[in-house]
């Protein structure tokens, strides 16, 4: 059942009477109205907020209905529009439907044609807001979703890696997809018929990740029962994926640094090296910049990796595509779980949309598939959201209501300004690479001494 009370009407007309009909009907089957009796002050409600439907009368003194269905057209492309007049004319008709409106009916009017033209445009208005990801989804992987430019250009970059065999570093924040982007490169590339490896090398302990890359003979030390090929040796002719390569010690730098240079590897308790014929992706969330002046990465190494390199953005700064990964995700989960697909509120969409996201794409689908597994209704609103999302749905401006971008601004500012602006203490301070510091003090104009 669709609450109607989320869809918001414009009613415009310079006849009061008329407004308060209107307006009281449709009241009755509770949408969200607002009026307006004249063109200017209609334009003002619609930059005020988000209107999915204009009801306006077609004859108003100075500016009519057919210059407000115009502006509509070009500034609201979202937003529909129903024509209403006491003229009926074929040609008016016609005029009104080639501008934009997307009905038009004639005074006098019953409830019933009113409320019958309603709701077929904000039914329609429903399902083109939830159009499936494939028919609006901009990337060239499928593997990809995305239509904001950042996204675009990401996909460009895939493009010119996949036509390469050059090594590749993918940057980017915790669930940003960086395995996502090395999968693609790899199954779009002529070695795409071999096997694609990914290895998490913060996930296997240090004593044990030689053996696990190069393999090792049998007897090469105790436990060694048996000879046993390396994940090098298993991706042959292949891509191997090195996740998280900043979690490596020096020691096993060097040892890869020597695979990268020589195109060999010693597998444990081997007198020989064994060629390898290995694609290297490699990706980290860490600035590798930073490690280097610390050393605790080898500069010699990045400059091997970073032959061609991926900036994966936080999906808080691609906001264009989280409405396809919502579908996507929802779509996937409930068929998985043999459920009906559920809609969403405006209001519930708007939090969503609004969210911080700090754990980013992986963080969506997690709470996608939470909502879809425990929500046995219709209608998934904002009450179902997790209550952290709440707050950053508040308008107020202060105190526990601010959003969470609002609270990570001034942290922000209040670091830099306790160390006299230094960019690169602050950075370390916050946890994130000069690069990142840089672009959020410029998108979000943060000014020392502000």
């Amino acid at each position: 059942m669709v609450n109607k009370s989320d869809n918001r009407i414009l009613i415009v007309d310079d006849n009061h009477d008329t407004l308060e009909l209107i307006s009281r009907n449709l009241k009755s089957r509770n949408y969200m109205v607002f009026t307006a009796d004249n063109v200017n002050t209609a334009i003002d409600r619609l930059q005020s907020g988000d209107i999915d439907l204009v009801i306006t009368d077609m004859k108003m003194p100075e500016i009519g209905g057919l210059d407000l269905t115009r502006h509509v057209r070009e500034h609201f492309p979202e937003t529909e529009v129903i024509m209403i007049t006491g003229y009926p004319s074929i040609d008016g008709a016609v005029e009104a439907v080639k501008i934009g409106a997307k009905e038009y009916i004639t005074k006098p009017f019953t409830e019933e044609e009113l409320f019958a033209a309603v709701e077929k445009i904000l039914t329609d208005l429903r399902i083109k807001k939830m159009k499936r990801p494939e028919e609006e989804n901009e990337m060239p992987f499928e593997e990809l979703l995305g239509k904001s430019k950042v996204m675009r250009k990401v996909g460009q970059m895939i493009l010119k890696a996949s036509s390469t065999i050059a090594t590749v570093l993918i940057h980017g924040e915790s669930g940003t997809g960086k395995e996502v982007v090395a999968r693609a490169i790899h199954y779009n590339s002529p070695r795409s018929s071999y096997r694609f490896v990914p290895v998490n090398c913060g996930g296997i302990p240090e004593e044990l990740l030689e053996s696990e890359l190069f393999g090792y003979l049998k007897g090469s030390f105790t436990g060694a029962s048996e000879t046993r090929a390396g994940f090098f040796q298993t991706a042959d002719g292949g891509t191997i994926f090195l996740d998280e390569i900043t979690e490596m010690s020096m020691s096993m730098q060097v040892k890869l640094l020597r695979v990268l240079q020589d195109k060999q590897a010693y597998m444990i308790g081997a007198r020989k090296p064994q060629h390898i014929n290995v694609r290297i992706i490699a990706a980290t969330n860490k600035d590798i910049e930073t490690m280097i002046r610390k050393n605790l990465f080898r500069e010699d190494l990045y400059f091997r990796l970073n032959v061609m390199n991926i900036e994966l953005p936080p999906l808080r700064e691609r906001n264009d595509d989280i409405f396809i990964l919502i579908r996507k995700f929802t779509e996937k989960y409930a068929e998985e779980m043999g459920k009906d697909i559920p809609e969403y509120s405006t209001k519930a969409l708007k939090v969503l949309k609004n969210y911080y996201w700090p754990g980013n794409v992986r963080e969506l689908e997690n709470i996608i598939q939470r909502l879809i597994v425990m929500n046995e209704k219709k209608k998934i609103d904002i009450a179902d959201l997790p209550s952290i999302m709440k707050y950053s749905a508040v308008n107020s401006r202060g105190g526990i209501n601010r959003t969470l971008k609002e609270v990570e601004l001034n942290h922000i500012k209040k670091v830099l300004d306790s160390v006299d602006w230094n960019k690169t203490r602050a950075a370390e301070i916050l946890d994130i690479d000069r690069k990142t510091l840089r672009k959020k003090i410029t998108e979000n104009n943060i000014h020392e001494g502000r």
